[in-house]
């Protein structure tokens, strides 16, 4: 299922003879393993030898060392050095801090600095609400990690998050123009991460949450929200749940089913799980079957977590009982966030007809999309090379640019759905088909219109 990606993308510099086979007898080895070549380009020449650079995609890091040792394998073929693409794009890290204004003489420096910035800092002192307006307060946003649950890695800790971090801040700006910074913290305790974010929300206009792991960012999450008067938003539930409830309104546009209607499978109870439940409950569905490693969460299970507690209470009005494939049979919709190849192509002809297939696990999904295909209407995925991608990017850029548009105080679930309303009305009646049921990442007018939205739901005018 895998195909070779850009993610592991490599350029191999070889040195060899100036044979007329030689471009042959190079893209031919690398094709043999696997390999998928994007650029072919001669940077030397010799009246014995040439020199050049084969940069094409790979599966892994061991797949790259294969198509390696298959050129090195060649007769009279040298491998002069591999570039990892990939580890060149972070080298010196992805973000930097620019000066929005000129510092070319005294009076510039009078005015951004002293003498003249005494009297900005006597301002927020006299009215401490002065600091959106006059300070980088009005755009920015932390990007707060402890690298508990960073991406499939798993606990990995602070400096190993610092690059998802980086292009988690390098995204915001990109997409929706927030100056967003890493704050990798150290310390995995639940009350050092509350304080720490305490002590340092005064700078900011909003606070991101990422790759914390359940339960303990549910409770930081919770208490923050509670002691800051700033938006306090974790990416990996609300984000995800943003994009889903979005593509999931659409999917049942496809097929011509209503919400009130359907029965959802959702497996995984983590934080993107849980917070999916929530927003969907929003909506009405028929009913929720929520499933985790062990099995349909039902009121008489015993659960002493909170969270799955609340989860059973809300869920699973029949109180059904079993595993996974057990709660697929009649259902119309699956959404996974969990862990790859849970079931098959078999499992899906036991749903509903016409069944949604949200397979979201990364990077390799509960389900291979090409099976669920054979017999669900609408497939969609976490992963980039395959129809319907569900991406936090097409959520969080355009949340925070709202809520800081809104000078918003906190966050509500009003606004979560005006944000997944928004992302699937970007895909107009005329485009929207089984194979395009949310926007491209790339789609400028995403953020603008989830942006707007959240603005509108928060009060702005």
């Amino acid at each position: 299922m895998p195909v070779p990606g850009p993610g592991y993308s490599i350029t191999i510099r070889v040195e060899a003879p100036p044979s007329a086979s030689v471009a042959g007898d190079l893209t031919s080895a690398v094709g043999r393993v696997g390999g998928v070549i994007t650029a072919f380009d001669v940077v030397d020449s010799h009246s014995d030898s040439v020199v050049i650079d084969i940069t094409c995609n790979a599966l892994s890091a061991d797949h790259a060392r294969d198509i390696t040792e298959a050129l090195r394998g060649l007769p009279d073929v040298e491998v002069r050095k591999v570039s990892d693409r990939t580890f060149l794009v972070h080298l010196g890290g992805k973000i930097e801090v620019n000066a929005k204004i000129a510092l070319r003489n005294r009076d510039d420096l009078s005015r951004a600095y002293t003498p003249g910035v005494a009297r900005i800092c006597q301002a927020i002192a006299e009215n401490p609400d002065d600091a959106r307006r006059l300070t980088i307060k009005r755009n920015t946003v932390a990007v707060v990690t402890d690298g508990s649950a960073v991406l499939g890695l798993g606990n990995i800790g602070p400096a190993a998050a610092l690059p998802v971090m980086e292009g988690k801040a390098a995204l915001f700006k990109k997409f929706a123009g927030v100056d967003a910074w890493p704050v990798c913290l150290d310390t995995q305790d639940t009350e050092e991460i509350i304080r720490a974010v305490e002590l340092i929300a005064c700078v900011y206009g909003g606070i991101n949450l990422e790759d914390i792991a359940a339960p303990r960012c549910f409770e930081i999450e919770r208490r923050l929200r509670e002691k800051l008067d700033i938006p306090v938003f974790h990416d990996d539930q609300h984000g995800t749940a943003i994009v889903v409830v979005g593509a999931l309104r659409n999917a049942l546009r496809v097929v011509n089913k209503p919400m009130t209607d359907a029965k959802i499978v959702v497996c995984g109870v983590g934080a993107a799980g849980s917070a999916i439940i929530r927003l969907l409950l929003q909506r009405s569905p028929a009913d929720i079957i929520a499933v985790d490693v062990d099995g349909i969460v039902h009121r008489d299970r015993g659960d002493t977590d909170a969270n799955l507690q609340w989860v059973a209470a809300n869920t699973n009005r029949e109180n059904r009982t079993g595993r996974l494939h057990d709660a697929l049979v009649g259902a119309d919709v699956f959404i996974g966030v969990s862990a790859p190849n849970l079931f098959g192509a078999d499992q899906v002809a036991t749903m509903a007809s016409d069944a949604i297939v949200f397979a979201l696990a990364n990077p390799d999904p509960e389900i291979d999309p090409l099976e669920a295909q054979k017999h669900a209407a609408v497939v969609a995925t976490g992963r980039s090379d395959y129809p319907n991608q569900i991406n936090n990017v097409l959520a969080f850029p355009g949340v925070f640019r709202g809520l800081l548009d809104a000078q918003a105080r906190g966050i509500t679930d009003a606004m979560l759905l005006a944000a997944a309303d928004a992302i699937a009305d970007v895909v107009d009646g005329e485009r929207l088909n089984a194979s395009f049921i949310v926007p491209s990442v790339f789609d400028a007018a995403v953020a603008p219109a989830v942006a707007e939205a959240v603005r509108k739901a928060a009060g702005g005018h």
